[in-house]
């Protein structure tokens, strides 16, 4: 059988996920699989990476059988994952010496605040574009590096290797120790200029070079698979966000996208320029395709969007799934007066505020589940509009258009709020999970199974569009109403 289909892994911070496509970019088939949340102590999050390996091997294995196909039939494989989520594993065994450090957690909030001593949040931006916070990999190496017996002298051996997750899984299916170039942008270790490690960060925050893989491009290929993928080749990884920005075919300067997945990410793209931000926004890598320059992005990072209608499910019981929120949030006619702001780890862009804490705010004996579930909703929008609203003060233009993708997009009421409080239309592709997608483009690219980027342009077709039908009053009441119970939040972590 001739190969006509393209393999994508999304490892993502709640679930694995395999999706094969077509020549036209369309899904063939799909499967996927949850994997446990670990929360140790208020603020740690953690996941046992053998079980995500055990459940990549399960979809890959589904979603090949479900179409009836073999791993030879895959032209190519391309990883997206979860980014800045820590792993560091034994090189002898394969075994992880500890479970990984997910990009939630903020355990390194004193090395963090001892990193940026004297010199300030913004200490390494001028080199990585990313401001000093507990979200990024480099600190949560070192805390590793610190608390395991044995493991900073081994990684000084190059006994224990470090790795985001889809360097992990291209170790698992190649043997080969590599990173991208979009995920080592967000480690606080790789200069932005030169696209490699850089030795006066590894010094300050203290990770030794030996430990850390090889910087690649996000195209190109790796090694042929082994095990349930068996003679496919690994020819792509993009972090889950640069993937969707590939995805959503984002290719020229000031084109971007918003992805609402367990937090939400609004991205776009700055061409061959990395462009410094002055608003709270990461300056980071949006791929690198083959040896071709690297195209950059402005981001905007929003630590908690579809995770808080988990977090309704799973730990109030408010909803018995996901899909039931709009269904509540829609037997009433608003928020009642309510706020809720999720800082569940502390707030992201465009604040950076690590102290920070989650509110419900304005609650009254009127305020009902229905009332709640509302406000959750508004706050994922009202997220993505200051982080617009700094991007448009980084760019000198307003957000005209927003390319939005994710699970989230599903939600008819979420997406209708986002446009209202944007004052901008919200458009829905038609296959709204582009962060598989743009893994799959990227993997095809570099065994030349699409010709070129043009041809992946071709392929994007518009599913839904929401017009912004908000008066212009009330979206700026509401929006003071947020801010206030965003100051709300700050100042609520302090140390004893």
């Amino acid at each position: 059988m001739s190969a006509r289909h393209i393999a994508a892994i999304d490892q993502g911070t709640t679930s694995s996920r395999c999706m094969i496509f077509d020549e036209h970019g369309a899904v063939a088939a799909s499967a996927a699989l949850e994997h446990r949340q670990i929360f140790p102590k208020p603020g740690w999050v953690e996941h046992d990476a053998a079980q995500i390996w055990g459940n990549v091997e399960t979809v890959v294995t589904q979603a090949l059988t479900k179409l009836g196909i073999a791993a030879g039939d895959l032209a190519a494989v391309g990883i997206t994952n979860q980014r800045e989520t820590t792993l560091l594993w034994d090189k002898a065994s394969g075994r992880p010496i500890a479970n990984a450090i997910v990009w939630q957690d903020t355990r390194t909030a004193d090395l963090i605040e001892t990193l940026a001593a004297g010199e300030g949040q913004d200490r390494f931006r001028a080199s990585t574009g990313l401001p000093l916070a507990t979200y990024f990999s480099g600190p949560k190496i070192r805390w590793l590096l610190d608390n395991v017996d044995g493991a900073r002298e081994a990684a000084g051996r190059g006994e224990i290797l470090f790795g985001t997750m889809e360097t992990w899984l291209i170790w698992k299916l190649t043997g080969r120790h590599v990173t991208d170039v979009t995920n080592a942008s967000r480690t606080l270790m790789m200069n932005l200029a030169t696209l490699d490690w850089d030795e006066t960060l590894l010094e300050a925050i203290g990770i030794p070079r030996a430990m850390l893989p090889t910087i690649v491009s996000s195209s190109e290929v790796y090694g042929k698979a082994r095990g349930v993928l068996a003679g496919a080749p690994v020819a792509a990884a993009l972090g889950d966000q640069q993937a969707a920005l590939f995805g959503q075919t984002c290719f020229s300067p000031g084109e971007g996208k918003c992805t609402y997945g367990t937090g939400a990410f609004l991205l776009i793209n700055t061409g061959e320029a990395a462009v410094a931000s002055t608003r709270g926004l990461i300056t980071t890598v949006g791929y690198r395709i083959g040896e071709a320059p690297a195209v950059y992005a402005l981001e905007g990072s929003i630590a908690v969007a579809g995770s808080l209608v988990q977090w309704l499910r799973d730990n109030l019981g408010l909803i018995a799934a996901a899909g039931d929120i709009e269904a509540l949030a829609r037997s009433v006619k608003d928020n009642g007066g309510c706020y809720f702001v999720p800082a569940f780890s502390g707030l992201f862009a465009p604040r950076w505020r690590p102290d920070a804490r989650g509110v419900i705010v304005g609650l009254t004996g009127y305020v009902t589940r229905g009332h709640i579930a509302r406000a959750a909703l508004e706050a994922v929008a009202w997220q993505v509009r200051e982080v617009a609203d700094a991007m448009a003060a980084d760019r000198g233009g307003p957000l005209t258009l927003l390319k939005a993708d994710g699970g989230m997009t599903a939600n008819d009421l979420l997406m209708q709020f986002q446009a209202d409080v944007l004052d901008a239309p919200v458009v829905r592709p038609a296959v709204a999970e582009t962060t598989c997608l743009g893994a799959a483009y990227a993997a095809g690219l570099a065994v030349g199974f699409w010709p070129d980027m043009d041809a992946l342009r071709g392929q994007w077709r518009e599913d839904a569009r929401w017009r912004p039908a908000m008066a212009a009053a009330t979206r700026e009441r509401e929006y003071g109403q947020w801010k206030k119970a965003v100051r709300r939040t700050l100042d609520w972590e302090t140390k004893a």
